[in-house]
């Protein structure tokens, strides 16, 4: 049984938006938004846009997201450290995502079975149902956008776009 180009394409996209390079001096793509002028985030709300904003019950927020699909993909804990670099931000920044997480309910701490100083994350059974239904959506909408392509174009765009996420700088 042949792959669904669907997921091939998800996947790959998922792979090049799991790459892009950290800025100099270890700024992440936590750090400020190049758009934030006194005291407002990217979008001109203080603090942030309220669908990125954790206290609001939603959890939304590009780099969140990275971190539950790259814990869901992972398939068991990984370190703050391990997602910071899954994620592509630095790990203070990694560490605020954890516990925005966390307070969510939708990843929690354990130790480190090999070390008892460190901390490993996992997600929980509400984090899964979550990024599952996310991954779906995309699915969903790379379906949607391969409706105009033929059976052999969906294979052909899946393969082409396969082989370059594999090709995409890892720095």
């Amino acid at each position: 049984m042949t792959a669904d180009p669907a997921d091939e394409i998800a996947a790959a996209l998922a792979k090049i938006r799991g790459r892009r390079p950290r800025p100099p001096f270890g700024g992440g793509f936590g750090g400020p938004h190049p758009h934030e002028h006194r005291g407002h985030g990217p979008h001109g709300f203080p603090g942030g846009p309220p669908w990125a904003d954790p206290g609001s019950g939603r959890f939304a927020g590009v780099a969140r997201l990275r971190m539950l699909d790259a814990l869901l993909a992972a398939g068991g804990p990984l370190s703050v450290s391990e997602i910071a670099d899954a994620v592509g931000v630095d790990q203070p920044r990694a560490s605020r995502l954890v516990q925005q997480g966390v307070q969510m309910r939708l990843v929690e701490r354990e130790p480190d079975p090999d070390d008892a100083r460190r901390l490993r994350v996992r997600l929980t059974a509400e984090g899964e149902r979550l990024v599952s239904s996310l991954r779906g959506r995309r699915r969903d909408a790379v379906r949607s956008a391969l409706e105009s392509f033929t059976d052999a174009e969906r294979a052909d765009f899946a393969r082409l776009l396969a082989k370059f996420a594999d090709a995409w700088p890892q720095d």
